[in-house]
This record gives C-alpha cells, sequence and structure tokens, in this order.
C-alpha cells in the first residue's frame, strides 16, 4: 500500500514540471530521468516535445548533401554540366529510385500515388494529427541546372536527419514529398502532380487523352515509369482540404535580389498568378522574292507584332510585378525564301494580382485581333491554356520561418516569388510559405545554376528549425 502511494505521490509530481524551450538545454538530462520514472510507474510510454537541445546541435552534413546532388545530376539525358531530366523518362526512373533510396536510408516510411508523387514519412508521437509536408521537385527542363528543386527535395530530406541528429521528437508527423513533374516539358503541363493532389477533375480528364510530341499517351508513359491504374482514374491523387496542417517548400531563389543585397533567407509571402497563352495566326505564304510586298499576308511579321505588343501592354501595367514572355515563336513552313503561312506563338504572363494580369491578357486577345485585321491574315487560334491565381502565404508559417532565420542568426527579408511552383497548388490544401537561399547572379534553367554549399546548409538549418516549430504547433 505504502509503495502504491509513493508511486502515486511520485507521478503527480512528475506531471507538475513545466516545459520551457528556453531552459530545455539545461534540464535534457532531468527530463530524460523524469520521463523514465513516469514511464516506470505508470506502466504506459510519455511522450513530451523534445526541442532540438541547442541550436549547435542543428549540424547539416553538408559534405554529403552536395555529393547528393551532385549524383542526382548525373541521371540527365544531356552531358554535364547540363541537367535534362524528363516526365517518366529512363533517368527520371533513377532519379526517383534514388530518391526513394535516400528516403527509406532516413527512416522515412515511403508510398507513392498514381502519377508518382512520391512521400516519405516520420511518424510523430500524435499520428493522429495532421502532419507538415516538405519537399519539391526533381525533374528538369532541356540543358538546365541541378538545383531547381532539387535543393527542395534533397535538403527536406537533410533536414529530417538534422532534426533526428539533435534528438528532436515530432509531435505532428513529418512528410518530405517528391512531386512529379513541376515542368512542363513532356506534356505541356506544369505543376502536373501538384496541380492532381490539389484535386483538378478538368486536369485529370484531359490526361486521359493527353499526348507528348512523340505521339506517346500520358497512361502510357505512366505505365513505363511504374505508374497509372488499371481503370486510368487519377482522381485517388486528389488529397482533401487540410490532409496536411502546413507546406513550406525550400527553394533556390532563382532570381539576383538574395546574392545582391548579401541577405541569406528569403522568406516568401506570395507567389505570381500565371498564366498561358496560345495563338496561331494563318495567312497566304508564297515565295519570298516573287511575292509583292504591299500584297503579302505575312503571318509571321503578324507574330513578331504580337510579341512586341506583350512587352508593352506588361510595361504599361504600372507594376515591376507584372511580366510577359513569347517563349515559343514557330514559324510554318520554316524556309528562308518562303513566306510565313502560318505562325504559332506561345506567351507566359503572370502577376501576384490577378486582375492586373488578366486586364493584360485582354489587351494582349485585343492585339491579336487589331493585328489579324490590318494585316489580313486569320487569328485562328488564342487559347487561355491556364489562368490560375496567385498564392498567399500563411502569416503563422512565415512568422516561424522568420523566428527560426532570428535563432540562427541569420539575415532574411520578406519578397513575392515571380516564379511559380508546386506551392502555389498546396496552398489551395494547406497553409503554405517558402523559403528563398541565393544563387548565382539569379540564374537558373541553365547549366550555369548555382547556389553555395553555405546557401544551401542554411537554408536546410531554417527549414529543420521551421518543421520543428510547426510539429509541435
Amino acid at each position: 500500500m505504502m509503495a502504491l502511494r509513493f508511486s502515486i505521490f511520485i507521478f503527480t509530481i512528475s506531471l507538475c514540471f513545466i516545459f520551457d524551450f528556453q531552459a530545455i538545454s539545461a534540464q535534457r538530462d532531468d527530463e530524460d530521468v523524469t520521463i523514465k520514472t513516469m514511464e516506470e510507474f505508470s506502466g504506459y510510454p510519455i511522450h513530451e516535445p523534445i526541442y532540438p537541445n541547442s541550436l549547435s546541435s542543428l549540424s547539416v552534413n553538408s559534405d554529403s548533401l552536395q555529393k547528393q546532388i551532385d549524383e542526382l545530376a548525373t541521371f540527365s539525358d544531356s552531358p554535364a554540366p547540363s541537367v535534362t531530366r524528363i516526365l517518366y523518362s529512363e533517368k527520371d526512373v533513377l532519379a526517383r529510385r534514388y530518391i526513394k533510396n535516400l528516403m527509406e536510408l532516413s527512416g522515412l516510411s515511403v508510398r507513392e500515388d498514381a502519377v508518382g508523387n512520391i512521400f516519405g514519412r516520420w511518424n510523430g508521437y500524435e499520428p493522429e494529427l495532421a502532419p507538415v509536408l516538405t519537399g519539391s521537385h526533381i525533374d528538369a527542363i532541356p540543358y538546365s541546372g541541378k538545383y531547381d528543386g532539387v535543393v527542395g527535395v534533397l535538403g527536406a530530406i537533410e533536414a529530417i536527419n538534422v532534426l533526428k541528429r539533435s534528438g528532436f521528437k515530432p509531435k505532428r508527423s513529418l512528410e518530405v514529398i517528391m512531386f512529379t513533374s513541376e515542368e512542363p516539358t513532356r506534356f505541356g503541363i506544369s505543376c502536373l502532380g501538384s496541380r492532381l493532389l490539389a484535386g483538378s477533375v478538368q486536369l485529370a480528364e484531359l490526361l486521359k487523352k493527353t499526348v507528348d510530341g512523340q505521339n506517346i499517351s500520358f497512361s502510357e508513359a505512366a505505365k513505363f515509369a511504374g505508374y497509372g491504374n488499371a481503370k486510368g482514374d487519377l482522381s485517388e491523387v486528389f488529397l482533401k482540404k487540410g490532409s496536411y496542417s502546413a507546406f513550406v517548400e525550400l527553394h533556390i531563389e532563382q532570381g539576383p535580389i538574395l546574392e545582391k543585397e548579401g541577405t541569406s533567407i528569403g522568406v516568401v509571402t506570395a507567389i505570381a498568378a500565371p498564366a498561358s497563352i496560345k495563338v496561331t495566326f494563318e495567312g497566304n505564304g508564297g515565295h519570298a522574292g516573287a511575292a509583292l510586298m504591299p500584297e503579302r499576308n505575312d503571318a509571321g511579321l503578324a507574330a513578331a507584332e504580337l510579341a512586341l505588343a506583350v512587352e508593352k501592354h506588361v510595361l504599361e501595367s504600372g507594376s515591376i510585378d507584372t511580366v510577359g514572355t513569347v517563349g515559343i515563336l514557330k514559324l510554318h513552313p520554316g524556309a528562308i525564301n518562303s513566306i510565313p503561312s502560318m505562325a504559332h506563338l506561345e506567351i507566359d504572363t503572370r502577376d501576384i494580382d490577378e486582375s492586373r494580369r488578366n486586364l493584360v491578357i485582354e489587351k494582349i486577345h485585343q492585339s491579336a485581333l487589331a493585328i489579324a485585321k490590318k494585316r489580313k491574315v486569320i487569328l485562328s487560334e488564342f487559347e487561355i491554356v491556364n489562368q490560375d491565381p496567385p498564392a498567399l502565404s500563411d502569416e503563422s508559417i512565415t512568422k516561424a520561418t522568420e523566428l527560426a532565420c532570428q535563432e540562427l542568426n541569420l539575415t532574411h527579408k520578406r519578397m513575392i516569388s515571380r516564379a511559380y511552383h508546386d506551392s502555389l497548388f498546396m496552398a489551395r490544401i494547406s497553409p503554405m510559405d517558402m523559403i528563398f537561399i541565393p544563387c548565382y547572379k539569379g540564374y537558373s534553367h541553365k547549366p550555369e545554376e548555382f547556389s553555395s554549399v553555405g546557401d544551401i546548409a542554411n537554408g536546410v538549418k531554417v527549414l529543420a528549425l521551421t518543421l520543428a516549430k510547426l510539429s509541435l504547433s
């Protein structure tokens, strides 16, 4: 009886401990003894949040991480230093296998969905709570670099390793994701995996009849890579809103601001709203020498004039945040001595203000109509392929990230992302934020793309500490 009273007394006293995060480093040893005593007397395991025991314990294995970045870059269809890794290609399949292996080596439980989004989970001690998600993509457009997206996947796995080495125990589960096809290279659809996760019924239906430039269907390509299902139903990829409590994506800036200002970390507050437009003009064509200038219906010149009109409307928007690019311009028949009988343009325009971007699109459309009339050509196509809204970061995640920067003594600034990312679509599922690190001269989508080992390590530390805070929330 006396032993029972004593055990109840010890158990009651133990429950009175208050865990102050500022003092946990000094209390760690006593805390472990207390938990052990509580477990022995109660007969049940008792879990309490264990914060990283000191900021110095957040050690990034930079050499290993850089080696992984370099190794992943070898899975490429173009020679080094460039990287070409197209969705569901042989090199893409090998790279996926590499990522899954790293997840397993880090003790994560790995699963994949029907389009190849790869998830690696570290279970928290309250696994019924909505997890915290982090990650990015590893596909690469032709002749690009080895850091875009990759830093956010390999860096996320290393962030988990950092927390494990520090002794941290997550309350909410932490999960790493590798998104399928952030780049639109093969099927012309950007952020394919995250769009489907966000529940795009339209995309799920479109993919049933989508083919690539070699007339290979999406379903055939997916099957080659080991994905898809017998019914061809991609709705099983959809996630419900609230499936995750937070999503954080680590990424190179892809712009020059952080490097120019000497700032370590960019905390993203908004992601610009992208839109893509396809335009086709049709004229009569003819011999470059025989057809007189006043009698020509030159589709190529109509396209050139529209390209300049895009620049004009963007510059007149009144905001530096409005941008527009004619990234594709194809002429038919494509001979030096033949007047173009057809011209096809693909236009990218984006802004953090959706209404301002939409006004630019309308002005581009009106210009296309006017140019066609003036040059006596036919505007046979003006299609808005996608017109996505912008995404705002969640203030609570932004503040957690800023606090992590302060605790790590890293300079930081709030900024917008003019490039768009899988985060844009994950914002439809859960609160979202992004962490930017500097990159050399802002270069991206080219072989010269580069971020230093130190900058990557800083990003991983900020990500790890942010994940820890979000996991315990």
